[in-house]
Formats: structure tokens, sequence, C-alpha cells
């Protein structure tokens, strides 16, 4: 098969797609299976969320944050949308769109997209991008009449980034486009200011919709924050969808202060510290006998593929780490894994752990 044959799914293959990392983690487990820094917050980000606390008699107001987050976008406010974290806007697009005709999902990738159409009725369509491409996205893989895409842009599980002019060339009239960017504040490369292959402020693709969250960089899970960004005209129909006052205030407080210069610095120099990371994880692992490392991983989580990944998985566990399974993302099976970046020391660890477990099973 070459690369640029289609791979069209759209039979119901078995995966659980309900299942996400925290379910791996457990008491006294280091874990390694959530994409959440694990960090204390800064003062900045701290003090006005516990400043909000004391405004909760009243309801939540958006409409300071939306305009922080539009500034830092260089967007118009009404091409913003906050949203109860970046996964509540995959159930927005799902129940907004229902009239979509062909619904098109990029894999592997995050699952709740295609949880969300599925509960909301549409059949979906699997692209399934390949371990032997390095999982790296061809746009001609979609097919043409696809009036509803949605693509990781960087791809949990995977660690890609796609360059910006290939995710661009899926925009087209008559297409809702969407690029899931949970993770581009994750992304870092030398000598470029900004994140690279962001879509954020592209105003001229048509139909382009970019989902942002703040839950990685920032710790923030538990507060249920993230963003939507797109045409001014559709904003209004995927608010129609959204319950009232989505968004707490407090979470509103935590938009408005991660909008901010001074947290867009800071989420630069993050970045710069988890590639270098990375970079020592990936290393590692790829000294590692029986372990490969598809790609070049670009984000804060690394995937993996061993044979019995399962039962790895479940002897890391005995060893006091939780890393997260691979087998319920589409496109990938029971031999992958997925490991979350964390400091060189912590790496060193599981490592070690890792390469015990595999010498024993050998």
């Amino acid at each position: 098969m070459s690369r640029r044959t289609p791979v069209r799914h759209a039979e119901r293959m078995t995966y659980d797609l309900d299942h996400h990392g925290d379910a791996e983690v457990g008491a006294g487990l280091i874990d390694l299976a959530v994409n959440v820094r694990h960090q204390p917050m800064p003062g900045w980000l701290a003090d006005p969320i516990r400043d909000a606390l004391g405004r909760l008699s009243a309801y939540p107001d958006a409409t300071g944050a939306t305009a922080a987050v539009a500034e830092r976008h260089r967007r118009d406010p009404s091409e913003v949308l906050l949203t109860a974290g970046a996964a509540q806007a995959f159930v927005l697009l799902a129940q907004a769109l229902r009239g979509a005709r062909r619904p098109v999902v990029v894999h592997p990738q995050f699952t709740e997209p295609e949880a969300a159409l599925q509960n909301a009725g549409h059949v979906v369509e699997r692209v399934l991008l390949r371990e032997q491409d390095g999982f790296r996205l061809d746009p001609a893989l979609v097919p043409d009449d696809a009036d509803l895409v949605f693509v990781g842009n960087p791809t949990n599980p995977t660690s890609v980034l796609h360059p910006a002019g290939d995710v661009a060339k899926l925009a087209r009239p008559g297409r809702v486009l969407v690029v899931d960017e949970a993770f581009a504040d994750t992304t870092y490369r030398e000598n470029c200011p900004e994140e690279p292959e962001s879509l954020a402020e592209r105003r001229d693709l048509p139909g382009l919709v970019v989902l942002r969250s703040l839950t990685k960089t920032w710790g923030l899970a538990g507060l249920r924050i993230g963003y939507l960004l797109g045409p001014a005209e559709l904003v209004p129909r995927l608010a129609a969808a959204q319950p009232l006052w989505a968004v707490s205030t407090p979470a509103l407080a935590a938009a408005t202060a991660c909008a901010s210069p001074a947290a867009v610095t800071a989420e630069r120099e993050i970045a710069a510290a988890v590639a270098a990371e990375r970079i020592h994880l990936v290393e590692r692992l790829r000294e590692v006998p029986k372990v490969t490392v598809p790609g070049d991983p670009a984000s804060a989580f690394v995937p993996v593929r061993v044979e019995g990944a399962d039962e790895i998985r479940v002897e890391l566990r005995k060893r006091g780490f939780a890393v997260r399974r691979g087998d319920t993302f589409p496109g990938l099976g029971p031999d992958w894994l997925r490991i979350a970046v964390r400091d060189t020391a912590t790496t060193d660890r599981f490592i070690a752990a890792l390469e015990e477990v595999i010498e024993e099973r050998s």
C-alpha cells in the first residue's frame, strides 16, 4: 500500500474510547500516564483563582476572559468560546453540527472527538495514519467530501507535530476543520518565539476551528478550562449547545491569567524545559532492547511499541510506575504504551524498571 492510499474505516472496530490516562493512576504510583505537568502553581495564576472564590455569589461573566483570550491570539472576541475544558468543545461541535454528512476523525488521536460524535448519532469515518510513515499527516488521505474533520496537532498519543501547511490544506469551503491544539503549548522549536505549527491565529482558512486547553502546562485538569477559536458565524451555534454558565468564575480567572504576556513567556520557558526532558526520555527509551519509539516526538508524551505491552504495564505498576495503555486508540493496538515526559531523574528510574521487566520476560 502506498503512502497516498487512503485507509478509511467506517466500520465500528472495538475500542474503549472512554478510557483515559487517569484510570491508570493509583495511590503510591509515579504518574507517567496523565499528560499534565506536576509543578506548583505560580502566584500570578494561583492568586486570581483564589480571589475568584470571593465572587462566587455572582453568576460567571465570561466577557473579560473572552477578551483576554482573543487578545492573546490576535482574534476578535466574537471568534472565542470559553469551555469547561477543551473536551467540552468536542461535545458542542458534535451536537451543533448534527447535519454533517461525512464526519471524519484522523487517527491515532485523542478518542473524545469520536466518542462525542458517536454519542450525538454521527456515523464516524476513520482515517488511519501509519507507523511506517511516522504517523505523519497526509492531507490526501482525507476524503474530499468530508464536511467535518478532526485532527490533533500535536497529536495525542503519537506526539507528532504536523506542519501547519499540511493541516491547513484540509481547510476548504463547506467543511468544518477542527484542529485539537490541546498540547500546542508543550511544543518548542529553537529560535521560534511562538508555538511552532499552531493555526490559532489563522483567520483566513474557511471553517477552521482550533481547540485549546489550559490543563496541561498549568496543571488545571480539575478546574476544567479551555477554549475554542473559530469563525464568528459558527461560534454562536456552538454556544447555543453549551449549558448556561458552563465555565466557573475561578476557571474564567485562570483563563484571563494564562492569556497574559507574562504567562505566555513562562509557557515558552516551560516548553523549552519539557523539550530537553523529552529528548532525554526518547534517548533512554531507544537504548532499551525491544522498544521502538516511532517518528520524532514533539509533545509532553512519547508513544512506544513493545511486544506484550499490556503485561509490561502491569509489571511496571508492581514497581511503582503507571503508564498509559495504547490499545484504546484506533490505529494502535495491544503492543503500545504512552509515557508522559517527566524530569530526568524520574525518567532514569522508570527506564531501569522497564529494562528489568523486559529482561525478566526474555
